[in-house]
């Protein structure tokens, strides 16, 4: 038999093959995540019918004469360039910008994937819903009262607590950054109301108890005066109250055996006295025990007890929260006395009652941030990444999912944006990287390739119809 009819049968098999990769290719130009393949062929053994000739001293070299025996299908590669970016607007559709896989798990199986319309389950774990598997990652845990991930360990589910309570915490520190004019009016003996009001700046804040009640922290300034009712330079009488939380009976001040003090302890009353230098700045905080704070950050210790709680030990439940001020010869966030207006900048204060997480968003590094009814947000986990030193080594296990092999390396797990790994782009999908216009130019190619080899048969075939024609 001819060697061409050979020859054209492996043309005809491996373009086949290739117009298989083609055809899927084009049937999943819309596959989220999806990898386009590219065949690439190579030539087969030859059959040698003289070999080469080293020159001699009469005559020169001769090449050898081979003869071909077709073609072989040499790979078939996995194009792991970027997709384009589609915007969706659902939270947690995840796409990667630059190299790197989302993890998903069954069982004891891991799957590598860049197709991430994700979601959570009926346990509020994070999953890709189109077949159950989870998404790794690290969930957060509470350290010092702060959630925080650690991204060191193995990755496991993540699960994400939808309309979770998240408990009231007490107020543990308050900031206060005001401005105390200068050359605010004294209130002489025997003011009015109004001499009263035009010598006063008060300054309001929420604050909170363990129940999550809500207290009214009033701080009111007033200029020193001597004896004599006259101004001593720079020093400011400042007075603390609490009002019940909303809603309870009476809103008369200091119903809740206040005290307030310097040096971290509680004092005999709700006055302090605030000495400023001639700058401006703070110098000292000075309490009605006599106690005085000059250094660092100035700070008030306030005491008073939570209403309709339980005792403990004999003892009704007394909440201390920090007053700060500033710092001693700071100007930035302190509190200042300049021949300008009074004023307060933003405060600070930590506490807040119970909430409920409505909702959740996801950062470029792939931490998952929990937002609560109260105003809280709180980080709940972070989605792991892998990258493989040889991407085109992974195996296709379908669902646009890829599994590990021995020449793709092992995963390399770390956080998005670290080590060649790409950033999350929430609320976006990543579409398949298939270009339909160079697919096309491919099924042409690959069909006037089988078509030519289909010729060479047919050619062959005559061919060998003419030689059993000979004995006629």
């Amino acid at each position: 038999m001819m060697r061409s009819l050979y020859s054209g049968v492996a043309g005809l098999q491996n373009h086949q093959t290739r117009m298989d990769v083609v055809g899927n290719n084009v049937a999943n130009v819309n596959t989220i995540g999806f990898k386009k393949n590219r065949v690439n062929f190579q030539d087969m053994l030859y059959q040698d019918s003289q070999g080469a000739s080293r020159p001699t001293d009469d005559l020169g070299g001769t090449n050898p004469k081979q003869v071909g025996l077709g073609m072989l299908v040499a790979a078939i590669d996995t194009i792991h360039t970027q997709g384009a970016m589609q915007s969706t607007g659902v939270k947690s559709d995840l796409a990667i910008q630059g190299d790197g896989f989302f993890i998903l798990r069954q069982g004891d199986q891991s799957f590598y994937t860049r197709a991430g319309a994700f979601g959570t389950d009926a346990d509020g774990i994070l999953v890709n819903p189109a077949n159950g598997m989870r998404v790794q990652g690290w969930q957060s845990q509470e350290i010092n009262g702060q959630m925080v991930v650690n991204p060191t360990g193995n990755p496991g589910e993540i699960r994400i607590p939808i309309y979770q309570k998240d408990p009231a915490s007490a107020t543990s520190v308050v900031k206060l950054m005001s401005n105390l004019d200068k050359n605010m009016p004294l209130i002489p003996e025997g003011a009015t109301e109004a001499d009263i009001a035009r010598g006063t700046w008060t300054v309001s804040q929420n604050v909170y108890d363990s129940f999550g009640n809500t207290h009214q922290l009033r701080v009111e300034y007033r200029r020193m005066v001597d004896e004599n009712g006259e101004a001593v330079p720079n020093q400011w009488m400042g007075e603390v109250f609490i009002n019940r939380p909303v809603g309870a009976d009476g809103e008369e001040a200091n119903p809740t055996n206040l005290a307030v003090g310097v040096n971290g302890a509680e004092a005999g009353g709700t006055q302090f006295v605030m000495q400023f230098d001639n700058n401006g700045s703070l110098q000292s905080l000075t309490d009605v025990d006599g106690n005085v704070m000059d250094a660092g950050t100035l700070s008030l210790t306030v005491g008073f007890e939570v209403p309709e709680s339980n005792e403990v030990d004999g003892e009704v439940l007394r909440q201390n929260f920090q007053i700060e001020v500033g710092m001693v010869g700071g100007y930035e966030d302190s509190t200042t006395q300049f021949a300008s207006p009074s004023s307060n900048k933003s405060f600070f204060q930590d506490g807040y009652g119970m909430g409920y997480m409505s909702g959740y968003t996801i950062d470029q590094s792939g931490v998952i941030t929990g937002v609560y009814t109260n105003g809280q947000s709180k980080v709940v986990g972070q989605i792991a990444m892998a990258t493989f030193v040889n991407a085109s080594g992974l195996e296709k296990s379908g669902e646009t999912n890829f599994r590990e092999t021995a020449n793709s390396g092992v995963a390399l797990i770390d956080v998005a944006g670290t080590a060649g790994k790409g950033k999350i782009s929430a609320g976006m999908l990543e579409m398949s990287n298939v270009d339909l216009s160079a697919e096309f130019v491919d099924m042409i190619v690959t069909q006037r390739g089988f078509q030519a080899n289909s010729k060479g048969i047919t050619t062959s075939d005559t061919m060998l119809e003419t030689i059993l024609g000979l004995k006629r």
